[in-house]
């Protein structure tokens, strides 16, 4: 049922409850492709205002176990999910989740930039419009502060109604990041949020993550074993839909459990 402040992503609670430092608890999940399954029955806890990293060679799951947290996958002919993902007391995978609200509170960020073809404003206020938000004060306020968090408002306040695509591949990133601050989330999901970025946007972007932990919990799927190592705080290594180790991130890279993750991290796997 919707709060007078804030609708909620579901109309009823399940009996189950997060730990305090969790957000998000994922009980034998598996995501299936048709007949094929793509995750196989994982398990983890992801902290509270922390920085996760998913890492593991391409066709591992990954991807699809952070677009499973908001229900993008829904959107793949097929694609169906079994077990739990409690987030604040809710299973995200419940027929009664309403999966509008969900993406409101756990937003997604693409590996490729995807500003609106619209001017800088626009890009942030378009979504806020149609969730009814209409008084240009408080536009202009969360414009503002959206772009801050960002880092890109002082690379861009004297240019705020110039088309989003004027932007290099930096600032187009970090203009989707401010793009989805701007609805408040609780939870950031980012998918390769840097690969197709020159080293200096990919530090800038990299800068802004470790800063954004303050207010958000961070999931980050990367395939670069040196940006896990400098930003995330846990890492969870994952093959062929298998989580093979999930622990701190010093560990993972140090002195990892299982020897397929030694393998993986030091370049000798397949």
């Amino acid at each position: 049922m919707a709060t007078a402040t804030k609708e909620r992503p579901v109309e009823t609670k399940t009996d189950q409850t997060n730990q305090n430092q969790d957000i998000l608890n994922v009980k034998n999940l598996e995501i299936f492709y048709g007949e094929k399954r793509a995750v196989n029955g994982i398990s983890m806890d992801i902290e509270k205002n922390s920085v996760t990293a998913l890492i593991g060679p391409s066709g591992c799951g990954k991807s699809t176990f952070l677009r499973s947290i908001n229900r993008m996958n829904d959107l793949i002919s097929g694609a169906r999910a079994t077990g739990d993902i409690i987030y604040e007391n809710l299973n995200i995978l419940s027929d009664q989740i309403n999966v509008v609200a969900l993406r409101k509170e756990i937003g997604m960020v693409f590996q490729k930039p995807n500003p609106f073809p619209k001017s800088i404003y626009e890009n942030i206020t378009h979504a806020l419009k149609f969730a009814g938000t209409r008084k240009k004060s408080e536009l202009d306020k969360i414009v503002e502060e959206s772009l801050r968090k960002a880092a890109l408002w002082d690379e861009v306040k004297d240019r705020l109604h110039k088309s989003a695509l004027s932007l290099s591949g930096g600032q187009q990133q970090r203009l989707c990041i401010a793009r989805t601050i701007a609805m408040k989330p609780t939870v950031m999901l980012l998918d390769e949020p840097s690969s197709a970025l020159d080293p200096i946007s990919n530090a800038k972007v990299e800068d802004l993550i470790v800063d954004l932990k303050k207010d958000y919990s961070i999931i980050i799927v990367t395939h670069n074993m040196q940006q896990a190592s400098r930003i995330s705080d846990k890492t969870a290594f994952f093959l062929s839909g298998d989580l093979i180790e999930y622990d701190l991130t010093e560990k993972i890279f140090t002195n990892p459990s299982v020897k397929k993750t030694e393998e993986y991290i030091s370049g000798r796997f397949g």
